[in-house]
């Protein structure tokens, strides 16, 4: 975990921002020596993002099925995780 004071990113920025790119870690910001800020690259953001969106929408398919949902089957299930690898894999290349 990297963290610096809050007047580093003033002086630092160009410094912050590559180690943010190169490191894909966020780094947090302190101010007065408590917590105020987290800075990331845009693409460790979105993938992020990206993350928490795929996250709920499992739970809320999880909820679905334990209130009794219809499922898929293996054969549909194979070819949604084959097309969302593929826009994943496309959207890798775009950023």
């Amino acid at each position: 975990m990297n963290i610096r004071p809050s007047a580093a990113i003033r002086q630092n920025y160009n410094e912050i921002a590559e180690q943010c790119r190169k490191t894909a870690e966020p780094v947090f910001l302190t101010k007065n020596g408590e917590g105020d800020l987290v800075v990331m690259d845009i693409g460790t953001y979105n993938r992020r993002e990206k993350m928490l969106k795929l996250r709920e929408e499992l739970l809320a398919a999880q909820e679905d099925r334990m209130r009794g949902s219809k499922g898929y089957s293996v054969d549909e299930v194979a070819a949604m995780m084959r097309s969302a690898i593929k826009e994943a894999a496309d959207h890798g290349t775009a950023e």
